[in-house]
Formats: structure tokens, C-alpha cells, sequence
């Protein structure tokens, strides 16, 4: 079976502006991925190259095996997209935007989108205009949801919504991913993607720095550590242990960070009376700072681009 996403050598170059260069993408079927970077990464620039609302400079977009350019219907059929800025019609009401969109798509089951409005919580009486930024991402999700696609792209799609509500979003991503369909959702949000996606890509400066399983990525991050031996212990024993790093020795009280397996340094410490140990490991935004290097910092909110909803 192919791929839900596949790019090859994806290129868009915006003359003097930097839009993503050579991007080498996978995402299997069955799965959350999560795509993240900040403001100007190139983020959105790749969900509209995937979407054919823009061409690339060069390299090749595949969706379900089908290019997104020559089989756009087949793929758009097949696919829902939000957005980071909905541009809705602002005189309708959330129910007749949704029957209307319904009504294009062909085949919306009502009792389940009547659901989608329960859940989410959304007043489906009132009109577009009228509604908070929250309440139009809801009317967007429960547009991209209601049709059951077998790909669902998400840009920031948690905006503004409340914490129950963000809650009632992931369990719907959770039963897409159970029903084997793809969830991909292009978000800054870092506690989210860490405990929602099975798989990450991390992109930098228009580059994919990596792709790989949330699991993998913290086997390989810091972990910092403290010891409290019941007598002294010389900071020689533990110094040049595989993956340690930062080490301290004071008073009985060893302290480092270790990368990677604790095994050696746990062994080490076995030889001594230890009273007590704790370690904290990192999370998941010190690993995507690792990636992005001191300085740069996570973006607070990421821009979303206006658009509109492709069911």
C-alpha cells in the first residue's frame, strides 16, 4: 500500500525568500504525525505544495501514491484540510455552512456530524461572523471530520479552543488513527504532539531535520540526574562514563545529565550505598530546542495563512 504523504527532493523558492528545499517526507497510513517548526518554516508552504494550492519549484508531492498535481480531485475526494486562518462564508450559520458542504461532498452521514457539533460543543445556530476564533475552528473540524476522510491535514488546528474541547479534538484524531486513517497536524504546540503523535518531523530554515518516533527521539535526549550516596564518593569513579556529561560531586551528592542509556552510570553507582535518586528527563520541547540550537526559542504562536476548508 502507499503512502498516505511521500515527497521527493520537495523544492519551492520564493525568488529571494526562503519557502523549503529538498524535502524527503514519508508518512505511512494508520498514524498521527505530527510536522513541526516555527513561524517560516516551512510548514504551511509544504501542506500547499501537498495540496497542489501551490507548485514546486521542483521534486515531486505524492498522496496516496496519486500526484497531487495531475490527480488532485481523486486525492481532494479522499482528504480534509483546516487551515490556520479559516475564511468561511460569514453570513451563514455553522449548520448551513455545514450543509452546504455536505451537500458537496455527497455522502455526510447527519447523525455523525450532529455528533461532531455535540462534542465539540459548537452552536451550530449562529451565524459565522458572529463567533469567536474558537468557535469557527470548531465549525472547520467538524467540517474536515464529518466526511471521514482517509487523510485529514490540520494546520494549528487546537487554536483558541478551550482545554475540554482540545480534549474532544485528540480523541477524534485517536478514532481516525483506530479506523486506519492518517492525521497530520502542523502545530507549534509541543505537550500536545508529545503525548497525541506516534511521529514527528522537525523542519528548520525550509529543511527536514528529522523524522522519527516520539519514543526514539526521547531515548536519545538528556536526562538529568541526582545521587545522594550514603558516604563520600570521588567524582573520578564516574567521570568519562558513556553519555555523561555536567558532572558535579559535592558533599555526597553526584549530579549530571546523562545522554542516551543510564546503564553505566548506574552500574557505577551500585558499588556505593545510594540513599536516593532522582532523574528528570527531558521534554519533548528541550529536544526540539536541541534541534534548533541556543538562541532561537520557540515561537510563542505560529501565523496561520488565511484559506478554507477542502472536504
Amino acid at each position: 500500500m502507499a503512502p498516505a504523504i511521500e515527497t521527493e527532493g520537495l523544492t519551492k523558492s520564493y525568488g529571494r525568500a526562503r519557502g523549503i528545499i529538498e524535502v524527503d517526507l514519508v508518512v505511512e497510513g494508520g498514524q498521527i504525525f505530527g510536522f513541526l517548526g516555527p513561524n517560516g518554516a516551512g510548514k504551511s508552504t509544504t501542506i500547499r505544495l501537498l495540496l497542489d494550492l501551490i507548485r514546486p519549484t521542483s521534486g515531486k508531492a505524492r498522496v496516496f501514491g496519486l500526484d497531487v498535481h495531475r490527480d488532485r480531485l481523486a486525492i481532494d475526494r479522499r482528504t480534509s484540510y483546516v487551515p490556520g486562518e479559516l475564511a468561511l462564508y460569514s453570513e451563514l450559520t455553522g449548520r448551513q455552512l455545514l450543509d452546504y458542504l455536505g451537500n458537496l461532498q455527497g455522502h455526510v452521514d447527519a447523525a455523525f456530524r450532529d455528533g461532531l457539533v455535540d462534542r465539540l460543543e459548537l452552536d451550530p445556530t449562529k451565524r459565522i461572523k458572529s463567533l469567536s476564533r474558537g468557535n469557527k475552528q470548531k465549525v472547520g473540524l467538524v467540517a474536515a471530520f464529518m466526511i471521514r476522510p482517509e487523510l485529514i491535514i490540520l494546520d494549528e488546528p487546537t487554536a483558541g479552543l478551550d482545554p475540554f474541547v482540545q480534549l474532544e479534538f485528540e480523541h477524534l484524531c485517536e478514532e481516525a488513527r483506530n479506523e486506519g486513517r492518517t492525521v497530520f497536524i502542523s502545530s507549534h504546540q509541543l505537550p500536545e504532539v508529545e503525548h497525541l503523535c506516534d511521529r514527528v518531523g522537525i523542519i528548520r530554515e525550509g529543511r527536514l531535520l528529522a523524522v522519527e518516533a516520539i519514543a526514539d527521539l526521547k531515548d536519545r535526549a538528556l536526562r538529568r540526574l541526582e545521587i545522594d550516596f550514603g558516604e563520600p564518593v570521588s567524582a573520578d569513579v564516574f567521570a568519562g562514563l558513556p553519555g555523561v556529561r555536567d558532572l558535579v560531586v559535592n558533599d555526597g551528592t553526584l549530579r549530571c545529565t546523562v545522554m542516551g542509556s543510564l546503564d553505566a552510570l548506574i552500574k557505577a553507582a551500585a558499588r556505593f550505598e545510594v540513599r536516593n535518586l532522582h532523574t528528570v528527563e527531558t521534554s519533548l520541547e528541550e529536544i526540539f530546542m536541541a534541534y534548533y540550537g541556543s538562541g532561537e526559542g520557540i515561537e510563542a504562536g505560529v501565523a496561520g495563512e488565511a484559506g478554507h476548508v477542502a472536504a
